[in-house]
């Protein structure tokens, strides 16, 4: 068994994506998920490389580096936690990331600004305010919804937190969108 841990992966279509690859591969899949392609048996150094190629060619990279991968599984457990909207009122991220990757979280908050060029809070205050531009356009919940969902403590935190993200309040965005 072997697992290959890729960058960039981001939505179920990422996954999708990867899926194809795999299968275009006839690769013996045993799971794909967010950041990760586990296989039932080793790759060959041919078809190492091939995968490579052929992830890089959509967008993805094949992290081999333990610090980069540790960052990208910070990233994918903050998107997934955005994707799910539910986020609970007093969610604390320096709790959930430290029980999740059971790391030091300042150590790991250096690393990652320092490999992302940004902290993790904003990291996953721009996941948030990406995911209210989705709701937004598509017009599926109410301002306090997402808000509950997102984890804010209400309406107006997140209203300002947009406006000081995208320049514009969610009500503007929506009307520029629609």
């Amino acid at each position: 068994m072997e697992q290959v841990k890729i960058k960039n992966m981001v939505c179920p279509r990422c996954v999708m994506a990867v899926e194809d690859i795999a299968q275009d591969m006839q690769l013996a899949v045993q799971e794909v998920t967010l950041g990760s392609l586990v296989l039932r048996k080793s790759l060959t150094a041919e078809e190492a490389i091939d995968l490579e190629k052929r992830l890089q060619a959509i967008g993805f990279e094949v992290l081999k580096n333990k610090d980069a991968v540790t960052i990208e599984q910070v990233k994918n457990f903050l998107t997934s936690l955005v994707q799910e909207g539910a986020i609970p009122e007093g969610f604390n991220l320096m709790e959930a990331i430290q029980h999740h990757q059971s790391e030091d979280y300042s150590k790991l908050s250096n690393f990652f600004s320092s490999m992302e060029g940004q902290t993790i809070e904003r990291y996953f205050i721009q996941l948030k305010i990406n995911k209210v531009k989705e709701w937004l356009f598509y017009g599926e919940y109410q301002l306090s919804e997402m808000a509950w969902k997102l984890g804010y403590s209400s309406v107006q935190h997140l209203s300002s937190q947009f406006k000081k993200v995208t320049g514009m309040t969610p009500t503007a965005f929506k009307k520029i969108s629609s």
